[in-house]
């Protein structure tokens, strides 16, 4: 045993090491002053994050991915935290089944997603729009916020809605005033997760693009077909800071760990 927590510690340092170092090497290329990417950076200088503004294909794909993120996120947060409540408080037939669905974009390659669900929208005229994108990034995002909303419902006392009943409280009202202020935490880092999710996608968006649906990871992905420069450094590193962000904060509300069921 005493061998054995020496050797954990040096697997987990090592497997850090290997997550993080492409993310740290495409960080430092970023502030390089050559005109190609380096490591270790060649001098240190921020003109390639000045350049950003110079391109605004890159800051109408930025809004582009907030936008969609946004309301991908709140369209899956409504979807997802009623399927929950439905999921953990009744008791009904094919109740498995419907759970194995929700969850199904989590096991499924999103590359075959995207294909099912081209061949799906064509017939609608979605494929290619705003709507299609959308409903698409909100497959995605649902089974997280399913996991969190379970999660936090599994220690849900069901005994103070009882309480609000039978002080003359109705449906709708114990719905608004109890049920979403206790499970408020979960629905919000679960918000936050889906926003993630939707706003770093590629492989599914690829799928979902047009002239007129154009985010952030695909302008970066288009780009490095053609070549690869410390603008696309610099991009990424802005990316990385934003997802940084946001698990911060994910974490401080509820905690990341919740997502896989753990304290």
């Amino acid at each position: 045993m005493k061998l054995l927590s020496p050797l954990r510690m040096a697997l987990a340092v090592f497997s850090i090491f290997f997550l993080l170092l492409p993310i740290v090497v495409t960080v430092v290329s970023s502030f390089t002053e050559a005109n190609y990417p380096t490591f270790p950076q060649a001098g240190f200088s921020l003109k390639w994050y000045a350049k950003i503004l110079e391109r605004p294909e890159f800051i109408t794909a930025f809004l582009n991915s907030v936008k969609f993120a946004t309301i991908a996120s709140v369209g899956a947060v409504v979807l997802g935290t009623l399927s929950s409540i439905a999921i953990a408080r009744y008791q009904f037939p094919g109740k498995n089944f419907l759970v194995s669905i929700f969850t199904a974009p989590l096991t499924v390659p999103q590359i075959v997603l995207g294909v099912a669900l081209i061949i799906y929208f064509t017939p609608f005229g979605l494929t290619g729009t705003t709507t299609g994108y959308i409903l698409s990034h909100i497959v995605i995002c649902v089974p997280y916020i399913i996991r969190y909303v379970l999660t936090g419902l599994s220690g849900y006392d069901y005994t103070i809605e009882r309480a609000a009943v039978i002080l003359g409280a109705n449906p709708w009202t114990v719905f608004w005033k109890v049920t979403v202020p206790l499970v408020r935490p979960a629905m919000l880092s679960g918000a936050l997760f889906s926003f993630l999710i939707s706003f770093d996608n590629v492989t599914l968006s690829i799928f979902m693009v047009s002239p007129e649906v154009r985010t952030l990871p695909i302008e970066l992905f288009s780009r490095m077909q053609d070549a690869y420069d410390p603008l696309i450094a610099s991009v990424s590193t802005i990316v990385v800071l934003i997802t940084v962000v946001f698990i911060a904060l994910l974490e401080r509300i509820y905690g990341v760990g919740k997502l896989y069921g753990g304290n």
